[in-house]
């Protein structure tokens, strides 16, 4: 009777022994799956040199963005322009916000907000819009291509394919006004 007992109780005491530490295994494995799945190991400022830059870039580009973009929606002479303008406002407000959440995960603080720069023409606007977003996009693809953080590389990729419909929209909007110039001054 007493080798029983001894054996029950080493039984009860192994069953709850697994039952107990189950939960711990199941939280360390989630916790590993969540560290891999974010690029970082759970870590904030774990980023490289390079995705500090591209984040200071990006960030500072789209503020300039939505300034230069409230100016243009605003004082443009062309409805186009000014359509242009608002899309940049929200377009680039829209990934700013997501560019401030990732950089609050990682642990980064953005750069202040830019002074909206002046522009004298809608084409001068324009030729500002086709130059930058042509290095934009160029930024944005190697990050998405090269970046070493999982979460900036799949923002790059996507806020990539936003910039080259604007640089798409900004080049026909720029060869448009070229033309009417050019017919102006006949």
């Amino acid at each position: 009777m007493k080798q029983k007992l001894t054996i029950i109780s080493s039984l009860v005491i192994a069953v709850t022994s697994v039952c107990l530490l189950q939960p711990v295994n199941a939280a360390e494995t989630e916790a590993k799956k969540e560290a891999k799945n974010s690029g970082t190991n759970g870590e904030k400022g774990n980023l490289s040199a390079a995705d500090k830059k591209f984040v200071e870039n990006a960030a500072k580009g789209g503020m300039m963005e939505v300034a230069m973009g409230k100016v243009a929606a605003k004082q443009a002479q062309s409805s186009e322009v000014k359509k242009f303008g608002s899309r940049m406002v929200s377009d680039h407000s829209k990934a700013n916000s997501e560019l401030k959440g990732i950089a609050k995960k990682k642990g980064l603080t953005l750069p202040a907000e830019p002074a909206a720069e002046n522009f004298t023409s809608d084409a001068n606007y324009m030729a500002m819009m086709v130059k930058d977003h042509e290095k934009d996009l160029s930024e944005f693809q190697k990050e998405a291509r090269s970046g070493s953080d999982a979460d900036l590389k799949a923002f790059a990729d996507k806020t990539a394919k936003v910039v080259s419909e604007h640089l798409a929209q900004a080049r026909q909007i720029n060869k448009g006004l070229k033309h009417q110039n050019s017919n102006l001054t006949r």
